[in-house]
């Protein structure tokens, strides 16, 4: 008897390279913890139209990725997707999400060093004692204090030229102290208009970051992005002077 012939089967796709967060937007099961391409405690969160991921370079504190897994616009350059007003919203809706998420994260790493945050931290632990009531009236607890309003420390945008083919959203704490910030490019990419906020689109004819590499962002002087100071192209100059500058923000 003959044997039957299976009809053979696509072989799953492959991501790697600049097509690597792929893994996460192509199928939910990717980033499951027995995924090969992907970790459990990178993904976030994920639901039927994004998924939020750790980066796996971070270039702040706290730095996240929000991935559209729209298949007419994930593998679209953000200038092109964006023009979509429907998909803009969408997208710009749920990087608010991600974004008080990066903001909490940021108060629990850093709440404790915030002076801005003393107060509200004094109430919550009962340090703050109430003071007596009124004769006659009941006692109240103490409002809390507003604290520090992180999610003002969070940006949120996109490359102008994007490393990676998936389309791709930063959502990260704004002081660029970190290990993996190991030369201009890196640091130039978030503090010069080659970072587009989210909130600037649509851009408009005749913006001049929609031909970056015209403007020579990635080129341009070192200069702190907290006090403005210049370093010319003193890298390391930089980033010692970025730590001490790390300090003083956290500590507002």
């Amino acid at each position: 008897m003959a044997s039957v012939q299976q009809p053979s089967r696509a072989p799953p796709p492959r991501f790697h390279g600049r097509l690597a967060l792929g893994a996460y937007t192509a199928d939910p099961s990717s980033s499951s913890p027995s995924s090969s391409s992907s970790s459990s405690s990178t993904v976030i969160y994920r639901n039927d139209d994004f998924v939020a991921i750790h980066d796996k370079y971070p270039k702040a504190t706290v730095h996240a990725l929000l991935l559209p897994r729209s298949a007419a616009h994930n593998l679209l350059h953000p200038f092109e997707a964006f023009r979509d007003a429907a998909f803009l919203a969408a997208v710009q809706a749920e990087t608010a999400r991600l974004r008080a998420l990066v903001a909490a994260e940021l108060q629990r790493r850093l709440g404790r060093y915030s002076r801005s945050e003393r107060q509200r931290q004094a109430v919550l632990d009962g340090v703050e004692e109430e003071p007596p009531p009124a004769q006659g009236l009941p006692l109240l607890p103490l409002p809390l204090p507003p604290g520090r309003d992180w999610a003002a420390e969070v940006i949120c945008g996109v490359h102008a030229v994007p490393s990676m083919s998936h389309l791709h959203v930063h959502v990260l704490s704004r002081d660029m102290r970190s290990g993996c910030v190991r030369h201009r490019k890196h640091y130039n990419s978030f503090t010069t208009p080659f970072f587009v906020d989210l909130m600037d689109f649509p851009l408009r004819e005749g913006d001049a970051r929609l031909d970056p590499r015209g403007g020579g962002y990635l080129r341009s002087e070192l200069r702190c992005w907290r006090c403005g100071k210049g370093f010319g192209n003193a890298f390391a100059r930089l980033k010692e002077h970025l730590e001490g500058e790390f300090v003083s923000w956290r500590a507002e």
